[in-house]
């Protein structure tokens, strides 16, 4: 199946689960031809549909509650219950019972794909020596106020400047039409009082989930403003690369539940709705964001120890351990390798139409 049958089937497939935003579908095509990067961030679905037969023995592993679709900018920054600033994977869209090797190889080949400025090889083996650490750990979430001193430097450099993030979403449209009672409801649920949405706007994000519905309630509170999100949900693109058609049950709110982690109480899925705050401290990281001078072995290194902390809600640390004894050397970058060729072909062929 080439690139463009696949993109149709699989959003053909998509729109039988929610509601397609057509303009905001449209965006996502320019974004696909873009360039490299965007357009792996944009086609899990289409990973999904070819990483074991590209990966061969790579995808051979046993299998965990994986992220699936695992890049370097799907990390992000919350409060936990206890306010404390957390850093890690944010995002659990596609999350699927796979072979916990698609996520190190996810991971590696966004590396590759997003042209991180630390030595390829060095790049990939420090996520993977991140990994081994966090399984021998046992996992370990990341709480940067008191550790990790280097990450939260990285982490917080976007945060000087909040005024911006706000008139961002102070600038969203208002929507015209009333949204879902669903989501209407699922974001009042998470509001600190009854009653206090002033307006909701539409907001474009993401690339991966582009074209689905996704609505930011705006108020102001007690002196400022707050903001929650509602974006709506589907099953994994894994369900259609394996069976193209039919459904199967959202794992996000299970992969929340079951990875070693200090959870952002704001973070819930409502039905077919995933919630959650909006501010400048709980949002995703782009690598644009990160300061010029950053230590990259260090941050692939703690993106390694965090995809660990994701499988070790489902995998005993015993088999991974194993399993990643009796991998040859070099493993992940020959099948990040592999894996960016074959992301190369697709985007080129893609680009052209």
């Amino acid at each position: 199946m080439r690139i463009a049958q696949a993109t149709a089937q699989y959003e053909a497939w998509l729109g039988g689960h929610l509601r397609i935003i057509g303009k905001d579908l449209a965006f996502k095509h320019q974004q696909m031809r873009s360039a490299a990067f965007p357009f792996l961030r944009a086609t899990y679905y289409r990973w999904a549909q070819t990483w074991a037969e590209v990966c061969g023995a790579a995808s051979r592993a046993p299998e965990a509650l994986a992220v699936g679709d695992l890049h370097v900018e799907n990390f992000g920054t919350w409060r936990d219950m206890e306010g404390r600033l957390i850093w890690g994977i944010n995002d659990f869209d596609e999350a699927w019972p796979l072979p916990y090797t698609n996520d190190l190889i996810r991971l590696a080949t966004s590396a590759l794909m997003a042209r991180m400025s630390c030595g390829e090889r060095a790049g990939i083996e420090a996520i993977l020596e991140g990994y081994a650490d966090g399984v021998e750990a046992g996992g370990r979430p990341f709480a940067l106020a008191e550790h990790h001193a280097t990450l939260r430097l990285m982490a917080t450099a976007r945060l000087h400047q909040p005024e911006k993030y706000w008139e961002r979403l102070q600038a969203l449209p208002s929507v015209r039409e009333k949204p879902p009672a669903g989501a209407l409801k699922a974001i009042e649920k998470l509001m600190p009082e009854r009653g206090l949405t002033e307006r909701v706007a539409h907001r474009v994000a993401g690339l991966g989930s582009l074209g689905r519905e996704r609505y930011v309630a705006l108020a102001d509170w007690r002196g400022g403003v707050v903001a929650r999100e509602a974006k709506a949900l589907a099953p994994s693109a894994c369900v259609w690369a394996e069976q193209g058609k039919g459904s199967a049950p959202i794992h996000y709110q299970e992969i929340l539940e079951r990875s070693v982690r200090c959870r952002d109480p704001f973070v819930q899925v409502r039905r077919r709705w995933i919630v959650r705050r909006l501010a400048p401290d709980c949002s995703r990281i782009e690598l644009a964001a990160l300061p010029k001078e950053r230590d990259e072995i260090r941050l692939l290194h703690a993106m390694g120890f965090e995809t660990a902390n994701i499988h070790m809600g489902s995998l005993k640390p015993r088999a991974l351990r194993a399993d990643l004894k009796d991998r040859p050397r070099g493993w992940l970058y020959e099948a990040a390798r592999r894996m960016e060729k074959a992301v190369l072909a697709d985007f080129k062929e893609y680009a052209r139409r």
